[in-house]
């Protein structure tokens, strides 16, 4: 199916859905649901209407630089406003093509960070926590909320793993292409002999997940609790009222201590659970509509390096896109990190516009 033809459904759409609103057969869920895909819709609808305009004024445009009989001075107008209109069309119709876009239902949605230190020992640990920070500061300039989960921090300042809550305006449609391994290359502050080490990170996030989304059952659960601890093995408080969550049917744990109330402890380990259990069966969907899924670039792949910081080159480097940026100190200041994720984003769509040109 052209793209020209899913203008024509979408409009077609739009109106029986504007027709079903207008005559108060929908209610309560259904009438909700049916708002919601007619609001989705309606900006579409109005760059479809911009588009064909465009469209139909280059026609009468070309139709009057091309009559014998029309005024000079109106046929040069008319060249004039061709040229122009010829110049802004392929951007109408790209942006149009964009908007046509499948979208990730999970894009508007909060989400949860897990970064867990690989290969490396401390100098990983270390590096696990650079990029804790990094994206600490990423979210306060994009006025996002970080709210601390669990942590396992060292002596050092670095962290064998960290869990936080990132909430705010289209937080998983940026922070998605993050999920993979992160490499680092630089001289360990430990090093005597200024030699390089390369260590690692992994990154996930996951979109948070609603009660409704993911059902979970009581039974289902296993719930433990222990008493919290700090970096180091000393304690944070002298209660048992960290609490450790297993879903007995596929495996997963979860634990916070971050909390001093044993229920906020386990209100959080929950939010974390029923994100793995969405992100599991958003992995499942995906898998089935498209083998190639993991070769996209937001594939959320944890295995695969999709990135390198060096350090004494002071570059960063995105191996998905090979994409290098001299700015390492402003992409782990929060600040550069945009012109990566603006570049994944664009990657992204033009690989799924290439897609829809071959459906």
């Amino acid at each position: 199916m052209s793209w020209t033809h899913r203008l024509d459904r979408v409009v077609a759409r739009h109106q029986e859905l504007s027709d079903t609103l207008a005559s108060g057969q929908a209610e309560g869920d259904a009438f909700v649901a049916l708002s919601k895909e007619f609001a989705e819709l309606s900006p579409i609808v109005e760059k479809v209407a911009a588009f064909k305009a465009a469209q139909q004024e280059l026609s009468d445009l070309e139709e009057m630089v091309a009559d014998p009989d029309a005024d000079a001075e109106m046929k040069e107008l008319a060249e004039e406003e061709l040229q122009t209109l010829n110049e802004q069309l392929p951007d109408l119709e790209h942006q149009l093509q964009l908007a046509l876009l499948p979208k990730d239902q999970a894009d508007s949605r909060n989400a949860i960070l897990e970064i867990r230190a690989g290969t490396g020992g401390d100098e990983a640990a270390l590096f696990a926590g650079d990029l804790f920070r990094m994206y600490q500061r990423y979210a306060a300039n994009h006025g996002w909320r970080v709210e601390l989960i669990e942590e396992s921090a060292n002596e050092i300042g670095g962290f064998s793993q960290v869990v936080a809550s990132v909430s705010g305006s289209d937080v998983f449609k940026r922070l998605k292409y993050e999920s993979g391994v992160h490499r680092v290359q630089r001289v360990p502050e430990t090093e005597s002999g200024g030699r390089i080490h390369t260590s690692a990170a992994t990154v996930a996030v996951l979109p948070e997940a609603e009660e409704v989304d993911i059902e979970i059952a009581n039974e289902d659960l296993r719930i433990d609790t222990f008493r919290a601890q700090g970096a180091g093995g000393q304690h944070v408080n002298t209660t048992d009222s960290a609490i450790r969550i297993t879903h007995i049917p596929t495996g997963v744990v979860v634990q916070c201590q971050d909390e001093k109330s044993q229920h906020k402890n386990k209100a959080k380990a929950m939010k974390v659970l029923r994100a793995r259990l969405y992100e599991h069966e958003r992995e499942r969907l995906a898998s089935e509509r498209a083998e190639d899924r993991k070769s996209q670039v937001g594939s959320g792949d944890r295995s695969e390096r999709i990135r390198t910081y060096n350090f004494p080159q002071g570059r960063v480097t995105d191996h998905r896109i090979n994409l290098t940026l001299y700015k390492l100190d402003k992409v782990i200041e929060g600040e550069a990190l945009d012109e990566l994720l603006d570049a994944l984003i664009l990657e992204d769509q033009m690989a799924q516009l290439a897609a829809l040109g071959e459906a």
